[in-house]
């Protein structure tokens, strides 16, 4: 059957992470038929360039790669790993923009390109920027400059030091001890401190509101789905007026993880990844090289169902899975923000936290929605802006909206 392709649609920097000094970009694009179809599960060929200065100026590199769609029309790669036609990848200074990406698309797999866009590259290519830094100082003292010339030994001449006398009752040396569970730290003579975050018993869990209040729980139901669900995002203080209330955007999560202050969007972060379900802190989670989750080794099984490790939900209420959320994204009156925003869970443009350092990205502009469902090392969920929305696959450390459901 002969198919004619209209258009690409292409998302980038849209939640694919980056590791700090990274060779390649990831980049991903949607392909859709003169019809408006996804063109699933088909080779097609695209010929990638990097601009330098505006979007018709020439390119410093070049490359073609030959990619799959998969049942959503997705085509995935990365950019610096395929076939050289021109320029260097690691050899471009990304201090030096403004970039624009340049995409040519042949949708039988050939070299006849017959679909072209232009667009420019923002804040994610400038986390390769941090791979200058890793030259900036040798590591051998003698090679700094304005070194301090008076070094001498320490003397306490002022007196500011105070020397204890060992042979003092009142500086007995202790031997200390750590109870089993590891969370408490007993002196040898009387006296222990808890430390906190370690032990489950000693520390009873308590969700943190970063509103200062739990999400009032009022429901909504879907009329064409026959579904319930809470009317406003987990962390929103109100039911959204519009697509860009602030005071309705609610909270970012990252995939898996429960209420402990890392879905704040001021929280801090840290690269170190956790080990096990509960990280025992409220920081947002970092990772700085692939697959990009938050808990090293995976757990897929996290968010699922009512009574699943981590819900963020309220009690009786869960994370919808890839289904469910593409059913309600299907009962709306346009496939875009507009339709989100008109279908009777208001949905939001609330932007999403990148997982590389933790800052906030399209905020009133992408709206992105965690489902409970798996894809690989990756989860999926279901994002939109002002002209289209599908349901797609993220690296699990960014910080994404949650709409919890019914159960």
């Amino acid at each position: 059957m002969k198919q004619t392709f209209a258009f690409l649609t292409f998302i980038f920097a849209s939640l694919v992470a980056f590791s700090q000094a990274p060779n390649a970009m990831s980049y991903q694009a949607v392909i859709r038929d003169a019809n408006n179809k996804l063109v699933s599960n088909q080779s097609v060929s695209m010929q990638i360039s990097i601009l330098q200065g505006s979007a018709s100026d020439p390119s410093v590199y070049t490359e073609t790669q030959t990619l799959t769609t998969n049942a959503n029309g997705l085509a995935s790669m990365e950019i610096g790993s395929g076939t050289i036609v021109l320029g260097s990848f690691s050899a471009i200074d990304w201090a030096n923009g403004p970039y624009f990406i340049k995409t040519e698309t042949d949708p039988t797999g050939g070299s006849t390109y017959t679909i072209t866009g232009t667009s420019q590259l923002l804040s994610v290519p400038y986390a390769m920027h941090a791979k200058t830094a890793e030259n900036t100082f040798s590591g051998d003292y003698d090679d700094l400059n304005n070194k301090p010339t008076n070094i001498s030994a320490f003397t306490n001449d002022a007196g500011y030091v105070t020397i204890l006398n060992d042979d003092d009752a009142t500086n007995e040396l202790q031997n200390l001890s750590v109870s089993t569970t590891g969370d408490t730290l007993y002196l040898q003579n009387g006296g222990f401190v808890i430390i906190p975050g370690i032990s489950a018993a000693n520390t009873p869990f308590v969700n943190v509101h970063c509103t200062g209040t739990p999400t009032a729980i009022v429901d909504v139901i879907n009329p064409t789905t026959g579904k319930t669900w809470m009317d406003r995002n987990l962390g929103a203080s109100q039911v959204a007026t519009s697509s860009t209330d602030a005071d309705a955007y609610g909270d970012l999560y990252q995939w898996g993880r429960r209420a402990d202050g890392h879905h704040c969007r001021n929280s801090s972060t840290t690269s170190t990844l956790s080990s096990t379900d509960q990280p025992g802190h409220g920081e947002f989670i970092t990772p700085d090289a692939s697959p990009f989750d938050w808990r090293s080794p995976h757990n897929g099984n996290l968010w699922q169902g009512v009574n699943g490790t981590n819900n963020p939900c309220p009690s009786g209420y869960r994370l919808p899975t890839f289904t469910e959320l593409d059913a309600e994204h299907n009962s709306w009156i346009s496939d875009d923000a507009a339709g989100a925003f008109a279908s009777p869970l208001k949905l939001q443009v609330a932007g999403y936290r990148y997982s590389n350092n933790g800052s906030l990205s399209d905020v009133g502009s992408y709206g992105n929605y965690w489902s409970s469902t798996v894809d690989g090392t990756s989860s999926s969920y279901l994002f939109f802006k002002s002209d289209y929305a599908i349901m797609l696959s993220s690296t699990r450390s960014n910080g994404l909206s949650v709409r919890c459901l019914k159960d």
